[in-house]
């Protein structure tokens, strides 16, 4: 069975593109919300996010605290997503966009699968997370900045891999470990003692549990 997108003048199997050429009016036009010389919007944000590998793939994790400004916004913010069977974002920065974000990537390879008949590469994966970063640049100028973490298992390598982003939508591959975040500094000093990647799933987990709590003593937002 096959399957194809054709509804006004959009033909492609992105779910994002999708919207913004035949369905705009469902899309959020940030550049209407603020007026020169405003104050940045407040919004509650996430704070410290991580992702390694280890010998069976990666571990990806974070804290569940949001905060806005100088007190506490929600104590139980999920800030980890599994975006397809292989692969997970990990979300910090504005927590509204973000974990938007999240979904949007999850209904985007879910819509690119179902319209090409198979799954995109994990490079691929995170391209798309790339666009979707960029996008949201005027939300960002605005202070709506969104900062994930992508990892996943690549099929074809055989081993877990994952990414870093900044706001402008820029994609950084790194070779062990990543954190993001107002925590991120300290996690990444804790992870750059503990984690291992020929350690097992066990010992991962550990160091992972270990490098929140390492930010959350530094960093009052975690």
């Amino acid at each position: 069975m096959e399957f194809s997108t054709v509804w006004k003048g959009y033909q492609g199997s992105s779910f994002n593109e999708l919207l913004a050429t035949d369905h705009s009016h469902l899309t959020f036009d940030w550049a209407s919300v603020r007026q020169p010389g405003s104050q940045p919007l407040q919004a509650p944000h996430g704070t410290t996010v991580l992702a390694f590998k280890y010998a069976e793939g990666v571990v990806v994790a974070g804290d569940r605290l949001a905060t806005e400004g100088m007190r506490v916004a929600s104590r139980d913010v999920q800030k980890v997503y599994a975006t397809d069977e292989h692969s997970m974002i990990a979300i910090a920065g504005a927590a509204g966009p973000a974990i938007e974000m999240a979904r949007l990537m999850r209904i985007e390879l879910e819509h690119y699968e179902k319209i090409e008949g198979d799954a995109l590469e994990l490079d691929g994966k995170a391209n798309k997370l790339s666009q979707m970063v960029r996008a949201n640049l005027p939300a960002a100028m605005q202070g709506m900045v969104v900062v994930p973490l992508f990892a996943g298992y690549d099929l074809r390598q055989r081993q877990g891999r994952l990414w870093k982003f900044d706001i402008t939508g820029g994609r950084y591959e790194e070779a062990d470990f990543e954190a993001t975040g107002s925590g991120g500094l300290y996690a990444r000093e804790s992870l750059k003692k503990r984690q291992r990647q020929d350690g097992s799933r066990k010992e991962a987990l550990r160091s992972a549990v270990e490098a929140l709590t390492d930010a959350a003593d530094e960093d009052r937002g975690t």
